[in-house]
This record gives structure tokens, C-alpha cells and sequence, in this order.
């Protein structure tokens, strides 16, 4: 299975015309470097990440081999500047095939492997939830809100207010897990399903088990 933190490079070059040389060229970094990126036996960090993305004239999330968007309508003539103010900011973040109980690199890592997606990851931007996993929709249950394919960015940092959608445990005898959209009241706490085709279930507050895993932060759907 692919892992997500590959990068474009050789695609990129072909597109371009480019050679290695005229790549080092153009970021500054050395083509032994490079080609250790283009054939994915070294690690990227940050600072090459952007450095490639204004090479190629393309936003740094579309240098990821997976999970990018194509269209027609591209404006060629636009740059990214060599210089910014916004620090751009890369985790990198384990996809998962079950809501983990407890989220945590070490917890993450072991549902990884046994939900069958040891080794891949996906992107996000701009965030320093260490915790942060990606749960793989792997049904249409949840459709069409959320369809099969779909990876869904689950911080267990932030706070699930009254409307948002979150991972969440609940259930007295039997704990269930689910993703469900969050409704607080004065007396009781409100779990929607987030296609709105099953009847809300209603906890009382102080006696019904209740607890936020994560928020839903994030879609990343799958293109076809």
C-alpha cells in the first residue's frame, strides 16, 4: 500500500521538461538531495516542501502523490512567493480504519496497523495535534454527507461545540463508538446522525456516559 507522504517530483519533472539538474537549479538544493525525494529514500521536511512548490508553481499540498485536485482551469502565471510571512506548517498524520478510544501517536499507531493502513498517512496543513488521527470511511453509511473513500481529520484537542461533528463514546452497559453531530441542552446532549436518516439519540447529562474522542476538522474526499 502507497504511502501518502510521497511527492510528486518525477511526475512534476515530466510535466515540466525538467531534468534533476535544472531542478536543483530552481530550488537551490543539491540533485543528490533531489534524487533521494524523487525516488522517495529520504524524508522531505518543510522548508524543501516549499521550496518545491514554488519551483512548480503549485500549492505544496498538490506535491503529495495522493489527495490532490485537477482542474482545467489553471492559472499558469501564478507563483508562489519565495518569501512569506505564513509559516507553513506539515503533519503528517496516520490514517486509521476504527475511531481509536484514546488517541495518541503510540494508540494511533497500533489502530493503524491492526485496521489494515500500517504506513499510510495523509497531509494536513497547519496544525500541532500530535494526537490528530484520519478515519477511513470505508462504507456509505454516512452518506451523502460522508461517502466510501472519504478520510476524515479527527482533533482530539479541539472541542466539539453544540453543532459540530465529532468522534464520540457513549452508552452505560455497552460503549459505542460513532461520528455523529453534537447538540448540547440544558438537561440533556444530543447525538444526530450526520445524514439525518436515524432518530437522535438523547443522553441525560450527569447520568448517561458521555465523552468527546475528537472533532471532525476536516474532509478530504476521494477523487475519482
Amino acid at each position: 500500500m502507497k504511502s501518502l507522504t510521497a511527492l510528486r517530483v518525477k511526475e512534476l519533472l515530466r510535466e515540466k521538461g525538467w531534468t534533476t539538474k535544472v531542478l536543483a537549479e530552481k530550488t537551490g538544493m543539491s540533485e543528490s538531495y533531489l534524487t533521494h525525494i524523487k525516488n522517495g529514500t529520504r524524508r522531505w521536511n518543510e522548508d524543501s516542501l516549499r521550496k518545491l512548490a514554488n519551483a512548480f508553481e503549485v500549492n505544496p499540498v498538490d506535491l503529495f502523490a495522493e489527495n490532490r485536485q485537477r482542474t482545467d482551469n489553471i492559472d499558469k502565471n501564478v507563483s508562489m512567493p519565495e518569501k512569506s510571512d505564513v509559516e507553513l506548517k506539515v503533519q503528517i498524520v496516520p490514517v486509521v480504519g476504527d475511531v481509536p478510544s484514546n488517541p495518541s501517536p503510540y494508540n494511533n499507531q497500533i489502530m493503524q496497523i491492526t485496521t489494515g493502513f500500517k504506513d499510510v498517512f495523509v497531509p494536513v496543513l497547519n496544525s500541532n495535534d500530535s494526537s490528530m488521527f484520519a478515519l477511513a470511511i470505508e462504507n456509505n453509511l454516512m452518506a451523502p454527507t460522508f461517502v466510501k473513500g472519504d478520510k476524515l481529520i479527527i482533533s482530539p484537542e479541539i472541542w466539539a461545540r453544540s453543532g459540530d461533528i465529532a468522534a464520540v463514546e457513549y452508552g452505560n452497559d455497552t460503549l459505542i463508538k460513532m461520528i455523529c453531530r453534537v447538540a448540547y441542552t440544558e438537561d440533556f446532549i444530543v447525538l444526530e446522525s450526520v445524514n439525518q436518516k436515524h432518530p437522535p439519540i438523547a443522553l441525560i447529562r450527569g447520568k448517561d456516559h458521555f465523552r468527546i474522542i475528537g472533532r471532525v476538522i476536516q474532509r478530504m474526499q476521494h477523487l475519482v
